[in-house]
């Protein structure tokens, strides 16, 4: 039996160092891939600048929050209200044989530094161990970001945000502690050519299950991301926390694919792998992104 979990703990680690030589390989190949194209297209930018600005005002209509954790420092343009629903499942974890939630995002630009962002998971279906099933609604979460530095040649992105979960999955059916949880936030995002990178690191304070206070965690999380001219685009990313939070805690690596339909509308979708023996073995999600509405918008 020794020898088994020696075996396991052997490969578990051999999986990860080839994730993450994987993701560096990838990483390191756009980043070379992106300057070689920019020293190619300086002659026809310089000429074209008003359709490269047009392009630009186009990306920032959506600010996808999902797939990972990390999330841009820099928000949607003012006035957009923006729709995020998927499908997000874990499975082969210590506490659970598969967790399924259909997570649904609501991130309004109040102002273009201000986001308000409501969460819910409107679905979630828990297999435990022992083939016991359960189903009911999710944790609800609200919260808001304010960016403080916008991305210049200067400085990146800066912003902070702050959530608050309350707890209206049902404790009895295990779907949820039944206890409020806050979440405060620093994110940092830089664009390298057409490489985004983000950066967020949080203080999560948590409370005791079945019991009175509070316990404190960490969770950390780096994103790259690139779309190519097709609308496709690569994203991924290395996340980790100490204490449950939209995913159970643990580290991973994850790997998504994206399709930027046009500017109000994106699909994703990816697999994401536990390294480590207290984080699901692996996750799939699949989701989409929608500009539902310019509430700023003049009307003529």
């Amino acid at each position: 039996m020794a020898k088994n979990n020696i075996a396991h703990k052997i490969f578990r680690g051999r999986r990860a160092a080839l994730v993450l030589s994987f993701s560096l390989s990838f990483f390191t190949f756009s980043t070379a891939t992106t300057a070689r194209a920019q020293q190619l297209i300086v002659p026809v930018t310089d000429t074209l600048l008003p359709a490269a600005q047009s392009g630009q005002e186009e990306e920032e209509f959506i600010k996808p929050g999902r797939p990972g954790v990390a999330n841009p420092a820099e928000i949607q343009k003012a006035g957009v209200l923006q729709l995020e629903y998927g499908y997000d499942a874990n499975f082969r974890a210590e506490e659970f044989r598969s967790l399924q939630t259909a997570p649904l995002s609501l991130r309004f630009a109040a102002t273009s530094r201000l986001l308000l962002e409501a969460d819910i998971d409107t679905v979630i279906s828990k297999r435990d161990e022992s083939g016991t099933h359960e189903t009911g609604v999710g944790d609800t979460r609200l919260g808001f970001q304010v960016v403080a530095l916008k991305d210049t040649e200067r400085h990146p992105a800066l912003a902070f945000a702050y959530y608050i979960k309350l707890p209206s999955a049902s404790e009895e059916k295990t779907l949820g502690t039944g206890r409020f949880d806050h979440k405060f936030v620093t994110l940092i995002s830089r664009k390298f050519g057409s490489l985004d990178m983000d950066l967020n690191g949080a203080v999560l304070v948590v409370g005791r299950e079945n019991a009175s206070g509070w316990v404190t965690g960490g969770q950390g999380a780096l994103a790259f991301s690139g779309e190519f001219e097709n609308g496709f685009g690569l994203e991924g990313e290395l996340s980790g926390q100490t204490k449950d939070d939209v995913q159970p805690k643990g580290l991973y690596a994850l790997g998504a694919v994206t399709y930027k339909v046009n500017r109000r509308f994106r699909l994703d979708g990816g697999m994401r792998f536990g390294l480590t023996e207290d984080s699901p073995r692996v996750g799939v999600f699949t989701g989409i992104t929608i500009g539902v509405a310019d509430l700023y918008r003049k009307k003529n």
